[in-house]
């Protein structure tokens, strides 16, 4: 339900009206689905071949006649091999289904897409071996609740690895979006106590997202600790470097942290946005709304340098940010004034007493 077939669809249309041999073999939908979808995403004059089907040995002979630029199977674990026992979906299955099309694609010249369905834990369903057999493993990520939708490359033997593509899902399909920074942003006008901005690195993309915290007595004997979006193992560092190093105290507190727009941080310069998102909800005073943060927190209490950081700065001004909290950083950028921090208590000082 996030949207993997929308995307091949389009994908599809799109490489067919620009004069590629194109097949989208579906397993899951019939002919007539495809074509009432296709309609409605305004692809309904693309020339592609669509079959609906689910026997290995039909769709390779198929495939082995016709000249195909692009194959799309939809899915992969729809599949079966007359060769094997076991029921579509199976371990066997998968893995021979998999190597076969991969040995297509290595004899046939052709670029084949497999569609693969995800475990609750965001893992590929079936047997890892798959992920080892392809060129590139790319995943479709999307929460429930949010128009928007995350293509991040996991794999790639041809290019980058981490990069990511932002699309909006809408009525006609999906929409590319071209400055996701504005998308994972909130729109209010003040900044709440809670809410720090922090400037990160997807792939090669800056993107610029929303921490937000809230610091609030514990009502039970144990206090929480919920975590959405980021790592929960370096929230619990921070808030002991916060504790052990700056002399703030939360064993009585319940805390939560959230990346607004559902997009899940994974770089350690998002320690400092964490920790000044806590600092700003824990003393009730609002960062300023024109400040980006940025910077990675060692055990020692020490901010650490990180990389990108003026391509971090330049998205922000590009946004209208005129202002960094920051480690020491060996680069200017003109237009945003950087106020650089070398511990965690000195920022935590000049959060509290708002001085930037």
């Amino acid at each position: 339900g996030v949207g993997k077939s929308t995307l091949l669809l389009d994908v599809a249309g799109r490489a067919a009206l620009s004069g590629r041999r194109v097949a989208y073999i579906s397993g899951e939908e019939a002919v007539e689905q495809i074509r009432a979808r296709a309609k409605r995403m305004g692809l309904e004059k693309a020339p592609v071949e669509l079959a609906s089907a689910t026997a290995l040995r039909d769709i390779l002979g198929t495939l082995k006649r016709e000249k195909f630029d692009i194959v799309i199977v939809d899915s992969i674990q729809t599949l079966w091999s007359d060769a094997h026992e076991a029921g579509p979906g199976s371990v066997t299955q998968v893995r021979a289904c998999a190597g076969e099309m991969v040995r297509l694609a290595k004899t046939q010249g052709v670029a084949v897409i497999l569609v693969g369905h995800v475990t609750k834990d965001g893992q590929v369903a079936g047997p890892r071996v798959v992920e080892h057999m392809v060129d590139a493993v790319l995943s479709f990520e999307g929460e429930r609740g949010y128009p928007f939708r995350i293509l991040r490359a996991g794999k790639n033997r041809f290019g980058a690895t981490d990069e990511i593509g932002v699309f909006e899902m809408g009525d006609a399909g999906l929409r590319e979006v071209a400055n996701p920074s504005a998308l994972f942003l909130g729109e209010s006008k003040d900044r709440a106590p809670g809410a720090a901005v922090f400037a990160g690195i997807e792939g090669s993309r800056p993107v610029l997202v929303e921490m937000q915290a809230l610091v609030s007595k514990s009502a039970y004997g144990t206090p929480r600790r919920a975590v959405v979006g980021w790592d929960t193992g370096r929230l619990a560092m921070v808030l002991a470097v916060l504790e052990a190093r700056c002399g703030f105290g939360f064993g009585d507190q319940d805390v939560y942290l959230n990346v607004a727009g559902g997009l899940r941080i994974n770089e350690p310069a998002a320690d400092l946005a964490a920790a000044a998102a806590l600092i700003s909800s824990a003393t009730d005073t609002p960062l300023p709304q024109g400040c980006v943060v940025f910077g990675e927190i060692s055990l020692s209490g020490e901010i650490r340098a990180v990389g990108r950081a003026e391509a971090r700065l330049r998205e922000a001004q590009k946004l209208g940010f005129d202002r960094a909290l920051t480690p020491p950083l060996t680069v200017k950028h003109k237009g945003v004034g950087v106020t650089s921090v070398t511990r965690l208590a000195e920022a935590v000082e000049r959060i509290s007493q708002n001085r930037y």
